[in-house]
């Protein structure tokens, strides 16, 4: 169990949370989770029931103490420090209070989304933190449109993945637009995340996606078609 201390700021949140990832720090586990995202990042080698255990009490703490800025702020602390756990950790407590952050958060949750990036990081901020942050916010709208159109990989794909957990206030219309406009994209991470957004909107409608997929079959790639089609 972490201790925490009793007035929480975002530099105590941080050496809270190094302190209890250290205790816990198994470098056999860190070889082989470095090694599951292809070495992209070290890591402490605390898995991810064990680091939330840590973490956990810290984020229930900044509940009732961190504002908005405080929360972003230990989201860059976390940020800069080596191991994976760290920004892991930061995706855990931004998606604990999104609407807390207002719109001005997003461009510091872009620097996050583009600095470090891959899917494990990009994934929890996409879905869980920036989803929510346009869902309270519709003028960001216009933001997820222009990353969609842009030319900025891990920011196309939190934009197609922002409605994940959207369920039937699901944009659909903007959802199969950003999927037919990236359809020919040759990168693996934006065709696989076509694939999961339409797979998790067929779950609130799987009569409009089965549509979409036999209208545009031809232009989507063989990888977004069958992540799409995988329960349908």
């Amino acid at each position: 169990m972490t201790a925490t201390p009793a007035l929480l700021t975002p530099h105590g949140f941080v050496a809270a949370l190094q302190a209890g990832l250290a205790a816990h720090a198994n470098p056999a586990h860190a070889v082989a989770m470095a090694a599951y995202i292809r070495g992209q990042f070290a890591f402490a080698g605390v898995k991810a029931p064990q680091r939330r255990l840590i973490s956990t009490p810290l984020i229930r703490a900044a509940r009732v103490q961190f504002a908005a800025s405080d929360y972003l702020h230990t989201a860059e602390l976390l940020w800069q420090l080596p191991e994976r756990e760290y920004q892991i950790a930061a995706v855990d407590l931004l998606a604990d209070r999104p609407a807390l952050l207002g719109a001005a958060a997003l461009p510091v949750i872009e620097q996050l989304i583009t600095a470090k990036a891959w899917w494990d990081s990009v994934d929890g901020l996409a879905g869980s933190v920036v989803g929510p942050l346009v869902g309270t916010h519709p003028d960001l709208i216009a933001i997820m449109d222009g990353w969609a159109a842009g030319e900025r990989l891990w920011d196309k794909r939190t934009a197609i993945l922002h409605q994940l957990g959207y369920k039937h206030a699901t944009d659909s219309e903007r959802l199969f637009r950003y999927c037919t406009d990236n359809a020919a994209h040759p990168d693996f991470f934006i065709r696989k995340a076509i694939g999961w957004a339409l797979r998790q909107y067929a779950r609130t409608d799987a009569a409009a996606v089965r549509s979409f997929l036999e209208r545009e079959r031809h232009s989507l790639s063989p990888l977004s078609l069958r992540e799409a089609a995988k329960h349908l």
